[in-house]
């Protein structure tokens, strides 16, 4: 036991865990632990707005695969990132959220900044942890870190703002990790039997797979089986794109060849995935999920198991370790897929390579509105791009390593098709949750936490504006990315709704404005391009990553977009309204 402050008993804790980052805006509520933040190695980044400062930390723990943490002032400044920690909530990431409160002599008098800080994270948080005595503050405060990394999701540390003061008699506690195994016997068992006498499996690699640094065990199973190797949705990352039985991501905007291919499977083998619903419904005009085949899902957390989908075995396990089990399981066993391997191959071979062409050919969307914009754009500007061509030349300039967010929106999911990565914790999207102005935080995160990766963010003109103040983050702090801003002057994912289901009656979807991205990147003090000829996009690209990398400088490429639109977002969500003409008015 030592004699120390609250202040410095929360300190320590962090210490203890690892923590030399921290993402947030300075407070008066914790003002007397972060003066001493500095003497004891750890750096808080201020940002421009909280719900920047929470992606962050998300962007920092998916890459680093430790703690982020991210800190602001009581009540608005936390309130500020619920969004996020939402975000983080849905990635699965050890995100701890300190949430300093109004003084316990004034809570319930409604005094100023004082809000239930509790409740707002109630939802998106895996443990919460509340400081009602300041001589718990050291086992709250590591209680919050273990869990975090433990249940493999956010926490929250809850602080009323008197609590930092004083002297306490505390032992910092040792940090608590496990080690994850492969899961029960008897369903790896089963699991075996059930691929062995598999005759066209397909393996499913999800986030799982990228959080448990299982990258190399996926791989020796997939070659053992010969089978199919898809990403599940926003986790492009989980295969490398260059291995042969690689075969790109399912879901929204995902590869034909996966779809095609898991189509025909007899078992799916899920490693590392909660099989999200919106990561397995119908598109490009596919209902492609197999509903007669056996699925074995791997998840490190049991309650996922056959929640979305009917399983045959579900084995709560790390993805790493049920991977290595099934292979030493299936190692001298005769497979029945062992005799069609050499066809197998081929078949995957070739609906990749139809996959490729036609995307080398899909320069543009071919539907009547996107054939009309195409038109417009011609007939008043003359040179704006078409957002697959874009895609596809960023998709060839793109630098090895490199790590790449991308926003919500139409243009960045039609990107899913042509994100490819050889390594994990490579690509970060905001998942289930689906919040605009994620992309350009979240990369920053990430870039301070491999410095020496390139960085890149991916956003629409309206996911943009959310948070490109956080430019001003990257410049001042020395954390340099390169952003793409799509500028296409509308909200296009929620358009192309109004285009299929609503007979082109816009409302509130322009954006209109005559806005120059790249002079506000400037005048944030980042260099600023902006791109209107096809040719000039991979030599912008190039040349953003070497002043990243060489010179430290972030840069902002605004890419002048035709308004052209792929699918809509959520086809399984809305159907064609049945309204009279006297209800339109004039507006029909």
């Amino acid at each position: 036991m030592t004699r120390m402050t609250p202040s410095e008993a929360f300190v320590e804790t962090m210490v203890a865990n690892g923590v030399e980052t921290a993402f947030g805006i300075m407070g008066s509520a914790f003002m007397d632990a972060m003066d001493i933040f500095t003497p004891a190695g750890i750096r808080l980044v201020p940002v421009v707005h909280e719900q920047g400062a929470a992606h962050m930390a998300d962007g920092f723990a998916r890459v680093s695969g430790r703690h982020g943490v991210v800190i602001g002032q009581n009540g608005p400044g936390i309130s500020n990132c619920v969004t996020a920690i939402a975000a983080a909530f849905w990635a699965h990431s050890p995100v701890v959220i300190v949430t300093p409160e109004t003084g316990t002599m004034g809570i319930g008098l409604g005094g100023f900044q004082e809000a239930n800080q509790l409740p707002m994270f109630e939802e998106f948080t895996k443990y919460q942890g509340h400081v009602v005595n300041e001589h718990r503050m050291a086992e709250l405060t590591a209680r919050c870190f273990d869990r975090a990394i433990l249940e493999m999701g956010p926490t929250q540390l809850n602080i009323p703002r008197d609590r930092f003061y004083g002297e306490i008699d505390v032992e910092i506690p040792e940090p608590i990790r496990i080690e994850r195994g492969a899961g029960g016997e008897q369903s790896l068992d089963q699991a075996a039997d059930i691929l062995a006498s598999a005759e066209f499996p397909v393996l499913l690699a999800g986030g799982g797979v990228v959080m448990g640094d299982a990258v190399a065990e996926t791989i020796e199973l997939a070659e053992r089986l010969g089978c199919p190797v898809v990403n599940s949705y926003l986790h492009n990352d989980s295969f490398p794109a260059s291995h042969p039985q690689w075969c790109g991501p399912l879901g929204y905007q995902g590869s034909k060849a996966a779809m095609k291919l898991i189509a025909r499977a007899d078992v799916v083998l899920a490693l590392g995935t909660r099989l999200g619903p919106f990561g397995t419904l119908p598109q490009h005009d596919m209902d492609y999920w197999p509903v007669d085949a056996k699925i074995i899902q791997i998840d490190a957390d049991a309650k996922m198991l056959g929640l979305v989908k009917k399983i045959s075995v579900g084995i709560c396990g790390d993805a790493g370790a049920a991977a290595r089990a099934l292979t030493d399981r299936l190692d001298g066993r005769t497979l029945a897929c062992d005799a069609t391997r050499d066809e197998r191959a081929a078949t995957t071979a070739s609906e990749k390579a139809d996959w490729e062409a036609e995307l080398d050919d899909w320069t543009h969307e071919i539907d009547d509105f996107s054939i009309d914009m195409i038109k417009e754009a011609i007939d008043e500007e003359g040179n704006w791009l078409h957002p697959r061509q874009v895609l596809r030349e960023l998709e060839k300039a793109m630098p090895p390593r490199a790590m790449v967010s991308t926003d919500i929106g139409n243009i960045n999911s039609v990107a899913n098709s042509y994100l490819r990565f050889e390594e994990p914790r490579s690509f970060f999207a905001a998942m289930s949750w689906g919040n605009c102005g994620y992309a350009l935080p979240t990369i920053i995160g990430a870039k301070a936490a491999a410095p020496d990766r390139p960085a890149v963010s991916y956003a629409g003109d309206g996911a943009w504006a959310m948070s490109m103040v956080e430019v001003m983050t990257a410049v001042r702090h020395d954390m340099p990315v390169t952003a793409i801003v799509f500028h296409n002057r509308q909200w296009g994912a929620e358009k192309k709704n109004q285009v299929d289901f609503y007979g082109r009656r816009f409302v509130a979807g322009e954006l209109e404005g005559g806005e120059d991205y790249s002079e506000i990147a400037r005048a944030m003090g980042a260099e600023g391009v902006r791109v209107d000829q096809l040719e000039d996009v991979g030599p912008a690209f190039r040349a953003a990553i070497d002043a990243q990398m060489n010179d430290r400088k972030t840069t902002v490429i605004e890419i002048m977009c035709t308004k052209e639109l792929g699918d809509p977002f959520r086809k399984d969500a809305l159907s064609r309204p049945v309204r009279t003409l006297e209800q339109y008015g004039d507006y029909v």
